[in-house]
This record gives structure tokens, C-alpha cells and sequence, in this order.
């Protein structure tokens, strides 16, 4: 597995991947063609092509992000 230019880890790469799944089990489209049907191998697809947005915050922006949802 090779992984996208805008992903670190292969960890990261799981966890985009599992929540794309989540949303095309929730009834989102599928961004690409794929002969499968299987919504964690499209996922898997979907993000090695590029095609779901990512955005990785740096440890600074994270933690106001928990701050302001503890509030």
C-alpha cells in the first residue's frame, strides 16, 4: 500500500479511510467507479486517490480545539 502524499502514517491512512466508510454507509456518494461495493475498500480508494479532503492540525490547534468543545 502506498500512501498519499498529504498522509504521515499508515495509522492516519486507516482512520480517514474508516470514517469515509462510516459516511458511505450512511448513504454519501462514492467519489469514484469502483467494481466493488464494499464501502471500506471504496473508502480505502477514495482516499488513495487523492479524493477525500484532509486536513491534519498541528498539536497547538488541537488542543484549543478540545478547550473550546469542553466548555
Amino acid at each position: 500500500m502506498e500512501l498519499p502524499q498529504n498522509l504521515d502514517s499508515k495509522f492516519r491512512f486507516i482512520l480517514v479511510a474508516a470514517r469515509r466508510a462510516r459516511q458511505l454507509q450512511g448513504g454519501a456518494k462514492a467519489l469514484i467507479q469502483s467494481p466493488t461495493k464494499r464501502s471500506t475498500r471504496v473508502a480505502q480508494q477514495e482516499v488513495g486517490a487523492g479524493l477525500v479532503p484532509i486536513e491534519v492540525l498541528s498539536q497547538a490547534a488541537a488542543d484549543k480545539t478540545k478547550k473550546k468543545a469542553a466548555k
